[in-house]
């Protein structure tokens, strides 16, 4: 297992719960969460006894000058990329694939580059380069991207609406978790705290290869 993990996105709502398992994690000596925004390791987690919090270094860094934060990936065993958007949240198409596409891919480029040999992603359901939808496009253009960086190991997790306490107001999806119940396995709401367990049980592991968690098996995490 990676003792130096780097997570984007631990500010996000599958990002949060990615980041304290990681520090509760006795295997992992250090996480390094990059952010955009300054913020204390305590004001990251939420508060200051989260477990493994001396583990936590924050790195601060402009995400359109990503080039220059490539000593992120200095002797670090693992990257988990949980970083995410709406086109609304986003402001534009353009913008939504900057977040979910470009900056995903420039983060796998560096980090296979610094040898860097495991790598999680957050996906979603439907992702498919081919499809007709601009968001499922996207993501699918981004899995295959990293597929094709060729890691010793790729976790990717592709949930459905994530269920869990958002910093924002988010009509779509909470209709969408409203009427979770008549929706087919597939796409039945999940907790986000599952689908970071589903990411780190399978990083832990380590077996080389592609592997996908659908949503099915995430809403099964206990």
């Amino acid at each position: 297992m990676p003792d130096t993990m780097v997570l984007a996105g631990a500010s996000g709502l599958v990002g949060r719960h990615l980041l304290t398992q990681m520090l509760a994690d006795p295997g992992v000596t250090e996480v390094r969460a990059l952010v955009r925004r300054p913020l204390t390791p305590a004001g990251l987690t939420g508060s200051e006894h989260t477990p493994g919090l001396d583990k936590l270094r924050v790195w601060v860094h402009d995400f359109e000058r990503l080039s220059q934060a490539q000593s992120l990936f200095d002797g670090a065993g693992g990257l988990v990329c949980a970083l995410g958007t709406t086109i609304r949240q986003a402001g534009s198409r353009e913008a939504f694939r900057r977040v979910d596409f470009d900056y995903p891919l420039q983060l796998a480029r560096m980090a296979h580059e610094a040898g860097v040999l495991r790598m999680g992603l957050v996906s979603a359901v439907g992702a498919d380069a081919s499809s007709v939808f601009f968001y499922n496009r996207v993501k699918g253009e981004l899995e295959n991207a990293v597929r094709a960086l060729n890691f010793e190991h790729v976790t990717v997790a592709q949930p459905s609406l994530l269920a869990g306490d958002r910093s924002e107001f988010r009509l779509g999806e909470r209709l969408g978790l409203a009427l979770g119940l008549l929706m087919p396995a597939s796409h039945k709401p999940v907790q986000a705290w599952q689908v970071a367990a589903g990411v780190w049980r399978k990083l832990r592991e380590g077996r080389a290869g592609w592997h996908v968690l659908r949503n099915p098996s995430l809403r099964a995490m206990r």
